[in-house]
């Protein structure tokens, strides 16, 4: 007890421990906050993994979806048919020469559905140092 008083009497005793109280609180609370921040974590990445597959099957299930998706497939599988544009009317081919042949008459001819052969011929460099 005279440690005690003895160490109150002076001021230190007292200064010091209420100082070092919210200092070791401060520590017990972040140690705390560490578990709770890993146990949370923990906790989401396992909702987030259930959440992922629970959203995909209710995902399979919306009908405008699928309908969509089916209207996609129907159409990639008449175009491969075909083997062009699915239900091309002679409006269609006729509005497509008459754009080709512009086209042509723009840029010199040739076959406007290929891409273009480019030639570069080396340069001569004799000829430039004379």
């Amino acid at each position: 007890m005279r440690e005690r008083s003895a160490g109150l009497r002076d001021g230190v005793g007292l200064s010091h421990a209420l100082s070092v109280k919210p200092k070791m609180a401060l520590h017990r609370l972040f140690q705390l906050s560490s578990v709770v921040r890993s146990a949370v974590s923990l906790t989401l990445r396992r909702n987030i993994g259930i959440s992922a597959v629970l959203f995909n099957k209710a995902k399979e299930l919306d009908p405008v979806q699928k309908l969509f998706l089916d209207k996609i497939r129907d159409y990639n599988t008449k175009s491969k048919a075909s083997g062009g544009i699915v239900d091309a009317g002679p409006a269609y081919q006729k509005n497509l020469s008459e754009e080709v042949t512009k086209l042509q008459r723009l840029y010199g001819g040739g076959d406007m559905t290929k891409f273009p052969d480019f030639k570069f011929p080396e340069p001569k460099l004799d000829e430039v140092a004379k």
